[in-house]
């Protein structure tokens, strides 16, 4: 298994709530595929994108550190296109140094 990170970009109009409940839903498909979740988070509050994402201005940025199959990650990241109040998603290999 590799080491991902994943940053996600959620809408801002969202309460604490519901980004709670989309956090659970993005690392419970991350387990869902033989993944492990290793430290997910808030990584910024309402930050000001560089330009408009779907209509909106601002997002608040989650890190998601987690360990997965390399086939995993394109089921993975289907699933957080599919959500309405993901705005984009990025996800990265951990290189070991």
């Amino acid at each position: 298994m590799n080491k991902y990170e994943a940053m996600v970009i959620m809408k801002p109009e969202l309460s604490e709530d519901e980004r709670k409940a989309v956090l659970a839903q993005l690392t419970d498909t991350i387990t869902a595929n033989t993944g492990t979740v290793a430290q997910a988070g808030v990584w910024a509050e309402r930050k000001k994108l560089q330009f408009s994402i779907k209509k909106h201005a601002e997002g608040v940025y989650y890190l998601i550190d987690f360990s997965a199959a390399p086939g995993a990650i394109e089921k993975i990241l289907g699933v957080y296109k599919l959500n309405d109040n993901v705005l984009r998603t990025l996800i990265t290999v951990h290189e070991s140094k």
